[in-house]
């Protein structure tokens, strides 16, 4: 018998109804911001260095705006319709910056179920005060098929720092 959190489980089309809502919690670490860096290729100071940073108006090192919307990628695909989903089209506001340690919640809510399995989600992200990140709005085909599966595990990464 397998742990729920090791199992994505989808929301099919026809499971789907406007209203519905799923979250996805994330909070941002130092690695993961430096593996975002590396990965992405955006090797901003604002993100990297301190010093350069304090001298920002944001006055520390914050996170790409990419790496929260990432998160929304992440709800969509493991949460809400999840495993099947095609992701079409996004939109995104980001309405304040997000710093080391933050915790962020997604918030997905089905807005409009359209032909062809197309579906419309609203995307709002808000850190552990409450304080809203990102808006938008997501466009995916949702999967028509039921899906339970093991999430696949990742390789550990190490940083040196």
């Amino acid at each position: 018998m397998s742990d729920t959190l090791d199992t994505l489980e989808n929301i099919t089309y026809d499971e789907l109804q406007e209203g519905d809502s799923a979250t996805y919690v994330k909070t941002l670490t130092e690695d993961e911001l430096v593996l975002f860096a590396a990965v992405s290729g955006d090797v901003n100071p604002v993100h990297l260095d301190s010093e350069f940073a304090a001298d920002s108006m944001f006055q520390e090192r914050i996170a790409h705006g990419m790496w929260s919307g990432s998160l929304i990628s992440a709800a969509l695909a493991t949460v809400m319709p999840g495993p099947g989903t095609i992701y079409l089209e996004q939109s995104l506001t980001f309405k304040r910056p997000v710093k080391l340690d933050d915790t962020l919640t997604v918030t997905l809510t089905v807005l409009a179920k359209e032909r062809k399995n197309r579906v419309t989600l609203s995307c709002d992200v808000r850190n552990q005060n409450d304080e809203r990140v990102v808006t938008g709005e997501a466009k995916v085909i949702a999967p028509t098929q039921k899906m339970s599966l093991s999430k696949p595990q990742l390789p550990k990464i190490t940083i040196a720092h």
